[in-house]
């Protein structure tokens, strides 16, 4: 009998998760004799034993849809809300997947999915999985699928805002996904061409980006446009979030992980950012500002041919590897080749942008602010 291969599709939607998953199902079915069943949404459906087989006519027309025909959710396999209760359900998908006589799991998500599913994997699962974000943090691979449509949509819409900033001579915050890094915010910044630039890497201060539009006006420019990454937070804040840090954190702190509490307080200042900042910008350069925030347009519609392509390739790669029983890797983008890497090279990991990354110092050299 063929090889029975789940797959799932964790944590937020993406574009490219449905090419990818018509690339793993069409490889394993016309080259390597295997049958692919689609698990739904992400790891709870896992823990309530919900599949389907994902035949030649599933697979058919998604190549060029959004989101995922498998369905998705946030649910971590070792804190599940079940009955009002938030339980440990790995031994229930582990008996789920002998149960169902899989030979192996395919992930595809972000970070978190990269986390759990090595969680699985130290629990004796065979487990692949395939790097997708809008934010291309996923670390130890170049590219994710789906960030270079979410780069396309945060530019084109920075292209469109430029219409209203010149026609009113307004200064416009255009606030782009990015909690923890900054790579979407700085590509559509630099592509748009944005007038300030803030990620979370780097800390900014108010008075410089208030001297940067000040500048532009001197010059005759009478609007500045400002992408602001969700995670961006000023010098002030970011000095009084980092003592209390020191002050309140766990003692087994370390770089990437911190406790919930403190995370909590990250939240609040990062929900409220944009606002102060319009105020702030307004009150110190005696400008006008909007903010428009673009929120989860930036992950929905059809996958950019990019798209299309980088996940079909992950797909087919993933399949091969798959049937080589080369488990417990990620399929990553080194170069122009599709390599897998140990999981544990990835769960947990983080991929920031470097502060001297050749993108920033271009920035930079064309006088775009970063308040710094």
């Amino acid at each position: 009998m063929p090889k029975l291969i789940g797959i799932l599709t964790s944590g937020g939607d993406t574009p490219g998760l449905n090419a990818a998953i018509r690339a793993v199902g069409k490889s394993m079915t016309h080259k390597y004799n295997m049958k692919l069943i689609g698990i739904h949404d992400g790891f709870r459906g896992l823990m309530e034993n919900r599949f389907t087989e994902l035949d030649d006519r599933c697979l058919s027309g998604i190549l060029t849809r959004g989101g995922t025909i498998l369905g998705s959710s946030r649910d971590k396999p070792h804190k599940m809300p079940v009955g009002g209760k938030v339980l440990d359900m790995t031994d229930v998908m582990v008996e789920n997947y002998n149960k169902n006589q899989l030979s192996g799991l395919i992930c595809l998500g972000g970070g978190g999915t990269q986390k759990n599913a090595y969680r699985l994997a130290q629990k004796g699962l065979n487990v692949m999985t395939l790097p997708k974000t809008i934010d291309n943090d996923v670390a130890n691979t170049d590219r994710t699928f789906g960030y270079d449509t979410a780069l396309m949509i945060a530019t084109e819409a920075i292209d469109r805002l430029h219409s209203t900033a010149h026609s009113h001579h307004r200064v416009i915050i255009v606030e782009i996904m990015g909690h923890k890094v900054g790579w979407l915010a700085l590509g559509a910044g630099v592509a748009g061409g944005a007038d300030v630039i803030l990620i979370p890497e780097l800390a900014y201060d108010e008075e410089i980006i208030a001297e940067a539009i000040l500048k532009r006006r001197r010059e005759g420019k009478r609007f500045s446009i400002v992408a602001v990454a969700e995670g961006a937070v000023s010098k002030k804040d970011y000095e009084a979030i980092s003592a209390d840090v020191r002050s309140n954190a766990p003692a087994d702190l370390s770089e990437y992980k911190i406790g919930k509490q403190i995370q909590a307080r990250l939240d609040l200042h990062f929900k409220t950012r944009t606002g102060i900042l319009s105020q702030r910008l307004e009150s110190l350069t005696r400008k006008e500002t909007r903010v428009t925030i673009l929120g989860h347009l930036q992950r929905g519609g059809a996958p950019t041919a990019h798209d299309r392509i980088l996940a079909t390739s992950l797909g087919t790669k993933c399949a091969a590897e798959v049937a080589a029983g080369n488990w417990g890797n990620m399929i990553a983008v080194k170069g122009s080749d599709m390599v897998p890497v140990p999981l544990e090279e990835v769960a947990g990991i983080k991929k920031f942008v470097p502060t001297d990354h050749p993108l920033i110092i271009s920035a930079q050299d064309l006088g775009i602010s970063l308040g710094i």
